[in-house]
C-alpha cells in the first residue's frame, strides 16, 4: 500500500505546519543573532532581545521535536533562512536600534497573523500542537508589544520597511509550505 495523498488531506496539512513553524522559529533566532552581532550585548536592547531569542529558541526545540517524532520533512530552505535571518536582523540592527524593533514588530504581526490562521485551521483536531502554537502566539504578540513600545514605529522609513518585512514573511511562509 502506498502512501497517497488526497486533497484536504489533514495529516499533510499538519506536516506542513509544523515545516513553516520549524522554519519560521529557526528563522527569528538567527534574526536575534544577527541584531545581537551588531549591536553587541551591552546594549541597552540587548537584553530585551537575548530574552526574545530565548524564547524563539525554545519554539524552535519544540519544532525540532514535532518533526522527529512525527516524521515531518524540513524544509530543504533551511540554509537560506540561516543567511537571510542573520543578515535581515544585522541590516535592521546597523540601521539603528529603532530599525530593530521595527523588524521585530513586523516579523511578530505577520506570526500573529500565521499563527491564527493555523488555529483556527486546527480547531481540536491536534490539541499537542495547538497548545503549544497558542502558548508561542501569546509570546509572539509580546515581542510584537515590546518592539513597538521601544521605538519601532520611530525607525526612519517605518511603513516602508515594515511592509517589506511583512511581505517577506509571507513569501517566506508560502515557501516553506511547499519546499
Amino acid at each position: 500500500m502506498t502512501d497517497t495523498w488526497r486533497p484536504g488531506d489533514s495529516r499533510r496539512a499538519t506536516d506542513a505546519m509544523i515545516r513553516v513553524d520549524q522554519a519560521g522559529e529557526y528563522g527569528a533566532t538567527r534574526i536575534y543573532a544577527g541584531q545581537l552581532a551588531v549591536l553587541g550585548d551591552r546594549h541597552p536592547a540587548a537584553r530585551a532581545i537575548h530574552h526574545m531569542a530565548a524564547q524563539e529558541e525554545r519554539h524552535r526545540a519544540f519544532f525540532d521535536k514535532l518533526i522527529v517524532e512525527r516524521g515531518v520533512r524540513p524544509t530543504v530552505l533551511q540554509p537560506f533562512w540561516s543567511v537571510a535571518g542573520f543578515a535581515l536582523g544585522a541590516v535592521t540592527a546597523a540601521i539603528g536600534p529603532d530599525a530593530a524593533m521595527a523588524c521585530t514588530a513586523a516579523v511578530e504581526t505577520e506570526i500573529d497573523k500565521h499563527y491564527a490562521e493555523q488555529l483556527a485551521e486546527l480547531g481540536d483536531s491536534d490539541p499537542e500542537l495547538s497548545e503549544a502554537i497558542a502558548d508561542f502566539q501569546a509570546e509572539e504578540l509580546e515581542h510584537r508589544d515590546h518592539a513597538l513600545a521601544n521605538g519601532a514605529e520611530n525607525a526612519f522609513g517605518y511603513p516602508v520597511l515594515s511592509g517589506l518585512i511583512r511581505l517577506g514573511c509571507k513569501v517566506a511562509i508560502a515557501a516553506a509550505k511547499r519546499v
